[in-house]
Parts: structure tokens; sequence; C-alpha cells
């Protein structure tokens, strides 16, 4: 994994290996809160019957994430770009993730009672909020571990980490202590996942602030400071710009923040569905999650070769069909049981992988050489600006149907009006100047 490169005045730049893997341990350690917390464990428990009614309880966290997704989208860009301009991505990522590994480790003490419903849900907003805020630290500082030539694969080892960490911290857990549970255990089972998911975070959080050297601002490309709001003021610049300039690209950043999205709620609400519509335990969640892990790293790399042969559009919009299709179809069997759920859940999962990949894949073709940070920024931007979509849209349909599967409409809905946007897209834009 070690990275060369001609650098700016001619000298060959090294990165050693060591500093690419310190640096995708990290995502390793952020499966703790995208697996354990937000996806399939902590979640599954919050809506299950001890909180209260399922289908209130899910359209309450419905409700928390898309706050917490507001949130997000008008705080991380801002905090993202002044952390580029004082030049302390590695100090913000480091107060972000151990806020998030204190909060996950505060989930400990809520207890399987309605009297702690809300204790839950705040801890997850805030939790989901500055493990949003750490995510954008962390993903400008792929640019300190890799090359131009080997910015893909490393982008792609980091995601594989991220998979492949959640897998073995989701057996740790299930095989340590959801399996052998007992029912009468006053949730401690999943308590003490809690706890071991933020130590988790917060071992694979330290290699990364250890072996990486903070980011130092090329003299051609810095900026100067401003205000808090002056930040906003500059934001609406930069994409005035890239409007001018390159047209399509805005369109694609759009469409791609509404399909991402959906994508993300793909996973997060999977787990919630999986033991409340369909009947699964808390163990065969963490089985099923395990699955999914799978599926999507396996299909990421294998259809990640078929992107390089016809162009990453047909891939996103092919996937996003795919994903639309399943999702009709574990909608309307909601009454078939677990083995529905087992096809089309993981048919889903098929799908997630290409398309956030191809998505990626995409934008970077554009992106001439000096502007990769700009551009994928903004990327990083609208992405954050449309985080509270699926959480809110699956609430408003849970909320209308008066049962949880309802909200797998609302994910349906938010994929293919990414689709939609998405399809007038020129896959054949020139190069951004």
């Amino acid at each position: 994994m070690t990275a060369t490169a001609a650098g700016p005045t001619g000298p060959t730049t090294i990165i050693p290996r060591t500093r690419v893997l310190a640096w995708g341990l990290w995502d390793w350690g952020g499966a703790a809160f995208n697996a354990v917390v937000t996806t399939f464990v902590f979640t599954v428990y919050l809506t299950g019957k001890s909180f209260g009614g399922e289908a209130f309880v899910s359209a309450q966290l419905g409700w928390t994430l898309g706050v917490a997704g507001i949130l997000v989208a008008l705080l991380a860009p801002i905090t993202g770009q002044r952390s580029d301009v004082s030049g302390r991505r590695k100090f913000w990522l480091a107060v972000n993730t151990y806020i998030v590994v204190v909060v996950t480790a505060l989930m400990f003490f809520v207890e399987p009672s309605p009297s702690y419903l809300w204790l839950g849900l705040l801890l997850l907003a805030v939790g989901t909020v500055f493990f949003e805020f750490a995510s954008v630290n962390y993903n400008a500082m792929l640019t300190s571990v890799s090359t131009r030539a080997t910015i893909g694969k490393v982008s792609g080892f980091g995601w594989s980490m991220g998979y492949f960490g959640g897998i073995v911290l989701l057996l740790i857990v299930y095989f340590g202590l959801i399996h052998p549970a007992p029912d009468d255990d006053n949730g401690l089972a999943v308590r003490l996942s809690m706890l071991i998911a933020a130590a988790w975070l917060g071992l694979f959080a330290l290699p990364v602030l250890l072996a990486v050297p903070e980011y130092t601002a090329p003299a051609a490309s810095r900026r100067d400071k401003v205000s808090f709001f002056g930040s906003y003021v500059r934001l609406g610049h930069d994409i005035a710009r890239l409007w001018r300039t390159s047209r399509h690209t805005v369109y694609f950043l759009i469409a791609s923040a509404v399909f991402r999205d959906g994508l993300t709620g793909v996973f997060t609400f999977g787990g919630i569905l999986a033991a409340g519509t369909f009947g699964f335990s808390a163990g065969e969640v963490i089985i099923f999650a395990i699955a999914a892990n799978v599926t999507a790293g396996v299909s990421t790399v294998v259809i990640g070769r078929l992107d390089d042969r016809i162009g990453p559009k047909p891939v996103i919009v092919g996937a996003l069909v795919g994903l639309v299709i399943c999702g009709l179809a574990v909608f309307f069997l909601h009454d078939a049981g677990p083995a529905a759920f087992w096809v089309f859940g993981l048919a889903l999962c098929l799908f997630v992988g290409p398309a956030q990949s191809a998505s990626r894949s995409f934008l970077a073709r554009v992106i001439p050489a000096g502007r990769e940070g700009e551009v994928f920024g903004l990327y990083a931007t609208t992405g954050k600006a449309a985080t509270f979509l699926a959480p809110t849209a699956f609430a408003i349909f849970v909320t209308i149907g008066g049962a949880q599967y309802w909200g797998i409409l609302g994910i349906v809905l938010v994929l293919a009006v990414g689709l939609a946007v998405l399809i007038p897209v020129s896959a054949k834009q020139p190069e951004l100047s």
C-alpha cells in the first residue's frame, strides 16, 4: 500500500504503508458507531417493545435522526472548512471522535423502559452529529495518505476496513454478549455492547492521530480565516463558481446527495425492519448484519471492475433501479416472514456498495489536478445537506401508514428521486477548469 509519486518540485513522495494502515484503522474503529450503534444493535434495542409502541418509537427515531441530519447539514460543511483553514484537522478529528466515544459509553445507562427512550434518542442524535463532524475531518485527511495515482485504492481500502471492522465487532458482540443473553437481563447485553463499541472506537482512532502528520495547505491554495458566518458566504461563492464552470457537476452533486442518503437509510433502518417487521431476534439481526457487510463489501469490489469498462453512470443507475425494486419487494412481502427479508434485504445490500463507489468514481473523472479538495469538499457538503431526507421520509410514512414497514416506502422514495435527478446528468462532461 506504499504510494509513490513525483512531488511538485521533482522529488519522489513516499507514503509508508504504516501511515495508510493507521488512517484506515479509524474506519475500522468507526464501525463501532455505524454498525453497532446506528444500525444493528442500539437502534434495534430502542425500537423494541420495552420502550413503547413499535410504530410510535420507530417514528420518533426517524424524527430524531432527521433533526440530527439537519444540524449536520447546517454545521458540518463549515466546521470542515474552518478546520482546513486553521490547519488543525487532526485536533478536531480527535475532539469529535472522543465525544462520540463518551456518548456511546453513556448509552450503557439506557435501560429498557419507556422513561429512558428520550435519553437514548438524545444520545443517538448527539453521537450522530459528532460522528459526522469527525468523518468530515477524517475524509479530508485522505490526501495526506495517498497520491493522485493511489487515491482510489487507498479510499477503497478505508471503505473495506469499515465493512470488515463491522463484521469482526458484530461477531464479538454476538458471541460474547447477545447470543447467550437471557430475556430478563434488563438489556444488559446490549448496554455492555455499547461499552465495547466505545472502547473499540477509542482504541482504533489512536493510530491516525499518532502516525499521520497534520495537514499543511500548499501556499497557492491557502485561504484567509473568516468569521463563522463569513464561512457560509465563502461556501456560497464556491458553489456559484462551480455552477458557472460545470453545471452538470452541480446536478450530479444534487442527485448524489439524495440517493446517497437513501443508501444510508437502507443500512440505518435495515436492522430495525428485520426485528420489528420480520420477527428477527436480536441474535438473528447480528447474523444478518454480518451477511449484509460481506455482501456489500464483495459486490463493491466485483462491480468496481465493471465501472472501468462501461463507466460509472450505468453502474449507479442499475444499482438504484435494483434498490427500488428490492425495496418494493420488501414492502409488499412484509407478511412473508424472515425468509423474504433474507433474500431481498441482502439483495438491497448487493447494490449499496457499488452505488457508493461508482458515485465517487463519476466525480473523480472530471476533476483536474489541483481542485480535488474543492470539488470533493462540495461533494461532502451536498451529502451532509441531505442527511435528513431518509430518516424524515421513513418517519412520515410510518406515521401515515401506522406501521413500521411503511417506512420502507420512504426510503424507496428517496432513492427514486435521486435516480430521477441523476438520469438527465451528462456522463461525458468536460473537465472542470
